[in-house]
């Protein structure tokens, strides 16, 4: 496994079949912590369904998602209608849309209550999603390890996301990597992520 820390957020983080760039500290201590604040208690979290094998299992992390036009999303078997953004999510996509000169509609929203809470190996290549587009992740709360593994040679990449950073994918790094986040019984806080995408 090769872990990469960058020194530099103009650094590809993958070697190859893919783009990834991590800003740490986007938002300032203070921002990322009134930002964690306002959404914890602002978003109505629910909790994630997933389809398995025709079962819908009802998972502990808790999501929301947010749209233009009330635009829907389905990932796992189960469609998501989005709610109208607000004043504080609107916020936070304008800071990233003037940071990487891209528009985004839409947001999926993770609620993780500690390290218990995870996401298992995935790529975002739902076909809702413009296919090469940018996917913007924001942390908020916990820092958490965060990992990439190549569909084809099995290369890992992993690094740590603070709280505060953005981490961009975007080219083809959906259709040759997959991620996840990992369960750390070490991770005692929240963490939140949001993920803004650009939905077909």
């Amino acid at each position: 496994m090769l872990s990469l820390f960058p020194v530099s957020s103009s650094e590809n983080l993958l070697p190859f079949d893919g783009e990834v760039y991590y800003y740490p500290n986007f938002f300032n201590p203070s921002e990322s912590q009134a930002y964690l604040t306002q959404l914890t208690t602002e978003i109505p979290w629910k909790h994630d369904e997933l389809v398995i094998f025709g079962k819908v299992i009802q998972t502990r992390r808790k999501v929301a998602w947010y749209a233009d036009h009330n635009k829907s999303y389905t990932y796992s078997g189960r469609m998501k209608v989005g709610l109208s953004w607000t004043p504080t999510l609107l916020s936070i996509k304008t800071a990233i849309e003037q940071k990487l000169k891209t528009s985004f509609n839409g947001c999926l929203l993770n609620y993780y209550h500690d390290g218990d809470d995870g996401a298992s190996w995935h790529a975002d290549d739902e076909k809702s999603i413009q296919v090469n587009s940018h996917i913007a992740s924001i942390s908020l709360g916990a820092t958490r390890k965060f990992e990439f593994k190549h569909k084809q040679t099995q290369e890992k990449i992993s690094l740590l996301l603070e709280p505060g950073s953005l981490l961009v994918m975007k080219g083809t790094t959906q259709t040759h990597w997959i991620h996840q986040l990992p369960k750390s019984k070490k991770i005692k806080v929240p963490r939140l992520n949001l993920t803004f995408r650009q939905m077909i």
